[in-house]
C-alpha cells in the first residue's frame, strides 16, 4: 500500500515527546512503547488526542516473533531494551537493568498491516532498531525514516545501509542527537506546520526535508561514519580511553562522540 502522507510511527515513544511534535504539526501518530507505565502517562498526557483518534498508542516491543518478551528496565528510561546484551552494556557503562518485565512482543510488518505505511517511521529502540528495517515489505514503504545507527560494529553499519538501499532508498543525512538542543525548526515549514519546539538530548529531533544538513548518497554517509568510528573507538562507549581502572574518572571528563541517526529518504 503507498504511504499514507499524514502518518507518523513513532517506534519507542518513551516519553513522547517526539509523538507531541508530530502532533503539534498535524499528523496522525502510531506510537508504539514497550514500558506500561511510559505508555499510562502518554495516554493520561495526551488522552485528547487519544480520544480523537489522532494518537494510537501500542503498548508493545518491537520483536523477532509474535508472543511475551522479556524487557529489561533500566533507571535511566531511555535505555530499556529488550536484548540482554545491551542490557549488560548498561551495566557495564555503571546504570544496570532494574527490572525485568514480560510485554507483548509484535513483528514489525504486523504493525503495518494493521495501522498502514506511514509516511515517516522513527525507530530508536535500543538494540533491536533493524526488527523495524528488515520488517519493511515493499511496497509498504514509507517515503523517510530515521535510525538510531550502529557505533561500534562496522560491518553492521554496513548491512543497515545494505537494507536500506535495497529497500530503495536513495538519499540519507547523518545527524548527531546529541545537537538538537541548539536545532530550531524552520519557519515556513517544510513538513507540516510550523511548531516553535526546542529539542531534548532524548529526542529525534526534526525530520524528512527538516531534518539538518544536505541529503547525500549512501557512500557518502558510510564515509562519515567512518569518521564516527574512529571517535568512537578513542572515547566512545569501549573506546581506548574507558579502559583500565581509571577509564570510568577519564570518561567523566572527556565528551562523548554522542548518538547518530540515519536519515533516509525514496
Amino acid at each position: 500500500m503507498p504511504y499514507e502522507d499524514d502518518l507518523i510511527y513513532d517506534i519507542g515513544m518513551h516519553r513522547a515527546e517526539d509523538t507531541e511534535f508530530y502532533l503539534a504539526k498535524g499528523f496522525r501518530v502510531i506510537a508504539v512503547e514497550a514500558d506500561p507505565q511510559l505508555c499510562a502517562a502518554a495516554e493520561e498526557r495526551l488522552r485528547d488526542h487519544v480520544e480523537s483518534g489522532q494518537l494510537t498508542i501500542v503498548q508493545a516491543a518491537v520483536a523477532d516473533v509474535e508472543g511475551p518478551v522479556d524487557l529489561y528496565l533500566n533507571p535511566k528510561s531511555e535505555w530499556n531494551t529488550i536484548r540482554p546484551t545491551w542490557s549488560d552494556r548498561n551495566a557495564e557503562l555503571g546504570s544496570p537493568s532494574a527490572d525485568v518485565v514480560t510485554v507483548p512482543g509484535v513483528v514489525f510488518h504486523s504493525l503495518v498491516e494493521k495501522y498502514g505505511t506511514p509516511y515517516y517511521l522513527k525507530v530508536d529502540i535500543e538494540g533491536a532498531d533493524m526488527l523495524c528495517i528488515e520488517g519493511l515489505r515493499p511496497p509498504d514503504i514509507p517515503k523517510y525514516l530515521s535510525v538510531e545507527s550502529e557505533k561500534v560494529d562496522w560491518s553492521a553499519l554496513l548491512h543497515e545501509f545494505e537494507v536500506l538501499t535495497g529497500l530503495g532508498y536513495k538519499k540519507f543525512k547523518v545527524v548527531g542527537q546529541h545537537k538538537w538542543p541548539k536545532v530550531k525548526a524552520p519557519n515556513p515549514p517544510l513538513e507540516g506546520k510550523y511548531v516553535d519546539r526546542r529539542f531534548t538530548l532524548t529526542s529525534s529531533g526534526l525530520f524528512g526535508e527538516e531534518a539538518p544538513g544536505e541529503w547525500v548518497s549512501a557512500d557518502a554517509a558510510i564515509k562519515r561514519y567512518r569518521t564516527i568510528f574512529k571517535k568512537y573507538s578513542f572515547r566512545g562507549d569501549n573506546g581506548l580511553l574507558s579502559r583500565g581502572p581509571l577509564g570510568p574518572l577519564v570518561m567523566k571528563a572527556v565528551k562523548s562522540p554522542g548518538w547518530y541517526d540515519t536519515h533516509a529518504a525514496l
